[in-house]
């Protein structure tokens, strides 16, 4: 049982390390504006730079802890604060950062602008490990805002493919009408033979078999442990964990002098032939009529002179 129970929190901490791990990872800088004149608008009723995170993955993410800055030097420059159930992004949605230096307004406005930055970078709880980042253009003019052109896809610096000057702003929406399309036809399109699909149902079926064969055992082997204690406490004899299952000395003794004189044709030992002799024996008297068999004595009469 307790071997058990180790497996089962060791890979519980893996699945939970990894699956966190992932999350992460999955978060993306997806669009940004600079220079905002007559664009989006603040909780404060302001337009200021503002930076868009898009959850790529199909759970999930609190990227709480994280942080944002657009000084390679100082990755630490912004951190997310945590204890915000806004921070916890849900799968394949999108959160709003404003780029306005002030960062007393709350979790969303950050502590730099974009005015003068070089570049966005995003970075994990760690401080070190950078999960994207994006140059910053400063030549897209008023209200034009650059960004991916299918959410969560292209490369992770901003430079490569992927990234294009967008025909409109769509801060906390779609980049694009992609994510608009139904699930069974992107899956389709994802996986158009059902491989994925398959063996991600055999693996789920396999690891829940493998499960259940360690809590069977262990529980089988939890009884029998049991019933010998309870048995030898009945007996009231002291049984410990260390000899269940061990036969005593005396019993293979007692198997190989039976096999020795066994193997032993001179060896004076009983021989059963399993023949039965019936030898009819004459009475002279029946039984039955005998006195002593009788139910009864008959009374003797006393006869006085």
């Amino acid at each position: 049982m307790k071997q058990l129970k180790l497996f089962l929190t060791v890979v519980g901490l893996v699945l939970c390390f990894t699956a966190g791990a992932q999350s992460q990872d999955a978060m993306r800088l997806n669009e940004y504006l600079v220079v905002n004149t007559d664009d989006f608008q603040d909780d404060f009723g302001q337009q200021n730079a503002w930076i868009e995170l898009f959850n790529s993955s199909y759970g999930t993410v609190d990227i709480a802890g994280c942080f944002l800055s657009d000084d390679p030097a100082n990755l630490k420059k912004y951190a997310i604060p945590g204890g915000d159930l806004q921070t916890k992004i849900k799968p394949r949605q999108h959160v709003l950062f404003w780029a306005d230096n002030q960062p007393y307004r709350g979790t969303f406005h950050v502590s730099f602008d974009l005015a003068n930055a070089k570049e966005i970078i995003f970075t994990k709880g760690d401080g070190k490990t950078i999960i994207d980042r994006i140059p910053v253009r400063h030549d897209l003019g008023e209200n034009v805002a650059f960004g991916r052109v299918e959410d969560g896809i292209g490369s992770i610096d901003g430079s490569g493919e992927g990234w294009t000057v967008l025909d409109r702003t769509s801060p906390s929406t779609n980049n694009s009408l992609i994510d608009k399309a139904a699930k069974p036809d992107r899956m389709k399109e994802i996986d158009p033979y059902g491989w994925i699909l398959a063996l991600t149902a055999m693996s789920v079926v396999f690891l829940a078999l493998i499960i259940l064969y360690f809590i069977f055992k262990s529980i089988g082997n939890a009884n029998i442990k049991a019933g010998k204690k309870r048995s030898a406490a009945a007996s009231g004899t002291d049984v410990t964990e260390s000899s269940y299952g061990e036969v005593p000395g005396e019993v293979y003794a007692a198997i190989a002098t039976a096999m020795h004189l066994y193997q032993e044709d001179d060896e004076n030992h009983d021989e059963e032939s399993f023949v039965v002799t019936l030898h009819h024996t004459d009475r002279t008297y029946s039984p039955w009529s005998s006195k002593i068999y009788t139910l009864r004595q008959t009374p003797a009469v006393n006869k006085r002179r």
